[in-house]
């Protein structure tokens, strides 16, 4: 926090966004430094997990940068009230993309082999047979039709077991044993449970 400029008061923060409507890319980048103390204020509070704090840092400047071009002051508002919620929404929405990322990687971890002894995952285990429309198709598309297939097609129970064994909607991913400790039933039945769903997942596609 002691690297960071001091922030600009009230007249002064006036003046330089009057002088960067005029143009003045100088003004804007006053503006733009004299408010990195907000950035590193507001990335505290992701900083858990063993985040990087640079990389935060530089995921809340960008939102800065966009709360600097896009400020109106006949709003009433003060640019540092704006930028944090700016600063804030960018973060945000490194994090929703990280949690997809990390969905989607999770669907295409093996999860056996085939007959053959090559390795499949669980998006091959609901996905076209068809190599070619697969290749054709968009793979986020896709994988947003299994997920409402999950939603509409399988039970509390079958969902729950499948969120929890192939790690869906950012949960852990779990082995048979485990869930069938957590939910107080037999890991054959857990089996039972999770083939039925895939099978159903196959049929709706």
């Amino acid at each position: 926090m002691q690297s960071f400029p001091k922030p600009l008061s009230g007249e002064e923060e006036a003046l330089y966004l009057k002088e960067y409507e005029k143009g003045n890319k100088e003004a804007k980048n006053i503006l733009v430094e004299r408010n990195l103390r907000l950035v590193a204020h507001i990335v505290k509070k992701y900083a858990g997990a063993g985040r990087d704090m640079d990389e935060l840092i530089a995921v809340g400047i960008v939102g800065l940068v966009k709360a600097v071009n896009t400020f109106r002051p006949d709003k009433g508002s003060r640019l540092g009230t704006y930028a944090a919620r700016c600063i804030d929404n960018e973060l945000l929405m490194m994090l929703r993309t990280e949690r997809k990322l990390a969905r989607e990687v999770s669907l295409y971890e093996p999860i056996g082999t085939d007959k053959e002894g090559n390795e499949i995952a669980f998006i091959d285990v609901v996905e076209d047979a068809s190599a070619d429309i697969v290749d054709s198709m968009v793979r986020s598309e896709h994988i947003r039709k299994m997920y409402a297939f999950i939603e509409t097609a399988l039970t509390r129970r079958e969902k729950d077991i499948i969120y929890m064994r192939y790690g869906l909607y950012g949960s852990a991913e779990k082995t048979q044993k485990e869930i069938a400790e957590q939910m107080g039933i037999s890991r054959s039945y857990v089996s039972r449970i999770e083939k039925k769903a895939l099978t159903k997942l196959r049929q709706c596609f």
